[in-house]
């Protein structure tokens, strides 16, 4: 610095450097995002992740999920509904006789079920289930007994058998029906095997009536 310098003067030197600073921060800036660039890498703003996601299961934790079945413009159809534990037949029968939810309803799904006088009652034994109803079983249609027993199956069942493979029984004012068997969608009599000796390719199990 010369003794010629004035105070006008070093203001002056330092509004320079601050805007030297300022054009060599910029050009860094471009030059970076120019690498990015060249690297398939366009440079974004920051992105919100949103809200974490809710209601998946713990690695682990077995299925809970109640499978309520109701019908739809193409038959019976199961209806899954989250649950914190599996419910076992009783408890299942008696959201199912609530009928459709909202979001089901959307789905066109309804239900059959009749109006009746009392209220259900069911016995479990391993992989078998015995619903009775306040009511005569002869005078409840097919389609009924498709969304009871389908239901009562997909339930907590002792033995833990697969849906298909659970026993279930109808009772009403000393009749029985039954037992049925949840095949697809549709209630179906168990076969027993033909006693040896006979002929035939298996007897209906029970009185069924189920269409």
């Amino acid at each position: 610095m010369t003794a010629m310098d004035t105070p006008h003067d070093r203001r002056a030197e330092r509004v320079r450097r601050r805007l030297l600073g300022g054009v060599a921060s910029g050009a860094l800036a471009g030059a970076l995002a120019g690498a990015l660039a060249g690297c398939g890498i366009a440079p974004t703003d920051v992105i919100d992740a949103g809200e974490p996601a809710t209601g998946v299961k713990s690695p682990g934790q077995p299925a809970a999920d109640i499978q309520l079945f109701f019908y739809g413009p193409s038959g019976l159809r199961s209806a899954t509904r989250p649950a914190k534990t599996a419910v076992d037949p009783e408890q299942a029968l008696q959201l199912l006789m609530e009928g459709p939810n909202h979001a089901e309803r959307m789905r066109g799904l309804s239900s059959v079920l009749p109006k009746f006088p009392g209220p259900l009652t069911v016995t479990t034994g391993e992989g078998k289930v015995v619903i009775t109803l306040p009511m005569n079983v002869k005078l409840l249609d097919s389609a009924s007994m498709n969304q009871l027993v389908c239901t009562a199956a997909n339930a907590r069942v002792p033995g833990n058998r697969a849906p298909e493979k659970v026993a279930v029984t109808l009772v009403g004012e000393t009749v029985r029906v039954g037992p049925m068997v949840c095949g697809g969608n549709n209630a179906f009599p168990v076969v027993q095997p033909s006693p040896t000796g006979t002929s035939g390719g298996g007897t209906l199990s029970g009185d069924s009536g189920v269409g």
